[in-house]
């Protein structure tokens, strides 16, 4: 089973703003029996990766979470959050599964809201893309999203339909749920579409986290 742990990242020593207060508030609401535990400076070590310094000390703390999130599911298990995500719902349903993500929109899947046991070889085979992988290519910052590299990752191993639709991973219990459960507002037109089965909000404050 997934534990009652909840991982979030936050790097770079600044003071959180009300929406992360107010979406930290709604996990404390919806999953008050869940240990919340915080990444950062104090409790990661920046300098075990190549592509999580380089990204730490060039101040592009989004790309230093995309690995850090991977390593506290890995070596953890749980649900990982990004600071704007929003609990709008008990998460417990998704216990019992070996892991779970969602659609950010028909064809992307969703990094902002991820579950799994420890020692997934899933999360292991997205952890280890990052392998002696550097965010620093010819004096340029490596952009490429984690929605993007996971979503390819996901493809190419798993063979993924990207439809939106409710799917499991080939031969696992690892399911991709349709936008509605984690991710509802649409990234660019901005819309909603809240339902029943919505467990989370991305707020997508575009911002690091």
């Amino acid at each position: 089973m997934i534990p009652k742990k909840i991982h979030y990242c936050w790097f770079g020593n600044k003071d959180k703003p009300t929406l992360v207060l107010d979406c930290i508030n709604s996990w404390n609401q919806y999953l008050s029996d869940y240990t919340i535990i915080e990444w950062n400076e104090s409790n990661f070590d920046i300098n075990s990766n190549i592509y999580v310094r380089q990204a730490y000390e060039s101040k592009k703390y989004a790309f230093v979470s995309d690995y850090v999130r991977l390593y506290a599911l890995y070596k953890e298990g749980g649900i990982y959050f990004d600071t704007d995500v929003e609990v709008v719902k008990n998460m417990d349903k998704f216990l019992n599964l070996d892991g779970f993500t969602g659609f950010e929109s028909t064809n992307w899947a969703v990094t902002a809201t991820m579950g799994s046991v420890p020692q997934s070889k899933i999360i292991k085979l997205l952890l280890d893309y990052y392998t002696n992988k550097q965010f620093i290519v010819n004096n340029r910052y490596d952009l490429t999203t984690n929605t993007k590299i996971i979503t390819n990752i996901f493809k190419k191993y798993y063979d993924i339909s990207l439809d939106g639709e409710k799917q499991n991973l080939l031969g696992t219990n690892f399911i991709i749920y349709p936008v509605e459960y984690f991710c509802p507002i649409d990234y660019s037109s901005k819309k909603a579409t809240i339902t029943e089965n919505t467990h989370t909000i991305h707020h997508f404050n575009k911002s690091w986290h």
